[in-house]
């Protein structure tokens, strides 16, 4: 991950576009800027990085099952629980699931664990919408390629 960049999600494990689903993996660096103030002695993954983490995952499976024809953008975090907490250097595997999409929008249901156990999860909407330029396109195949989206969804 690269916290002060907003890059949560390091490598997609699985892309099951039959069963609506992803699993990615993301590493907490060791180091960050955002542990400097959270909190000082005691450095914590800010619960809103790890519904971010959520959000990005799913993002990546709305992304893909669009073919990148289209890009999602938060729109709502719903039922978010924060189960336990999150230190420095602990690998997380995130995943999503696709409810719903359709009419502009799309729904995941997403989690995050640590060690098999549950720590964070919610239902997360984003508004659909065509790429408001050909460079955050782009930039986003590119990112793509870099976590490991398979090539088959980069279309």
């Amino acid at each position: 991950m690269r916290l002060e960049y907003f890059q949560m999600v390091d490598r997609i494990l699985a892309l099951d576009p039959a069963a609506r689903h992803v699993r990615a993996d993301c590493v907490v660096p060791e180091e960050s800027p955002v542990f400097e103030g959270h909190f000082p002695g005691h450095p914590l993954l800010p619960g809103v990085l790890m519904i971010e983490t959520i959000a990005q995952t799913g993002g990546w499976l709305v992304l893909a099952m669009l073919r990148f024809a289209r890009m999602p953008f938060l729109a709502q975090v719903r039922e978010a629980k924060l189960r336990t907490f999150v230190s420095p250097g602990q690998r997380l595997e995130a995943d999503a699931t696709l409810v719903h999409d359709g009419s502009g929008y799309a729904v995941v249901n997403g989690r995050i664990a640590a060690a098999g156990k549950l720590v964070a999860e919610a239902e997360i909407r984003y508004r659909v919408v065509p790429f408001p330029n050909e460079t955050l396109r782009a930039q986003m195949l590119e990112t793509a390629r870099r976590v490991a989206v398979p090539e088959a969804f980069l279309a």
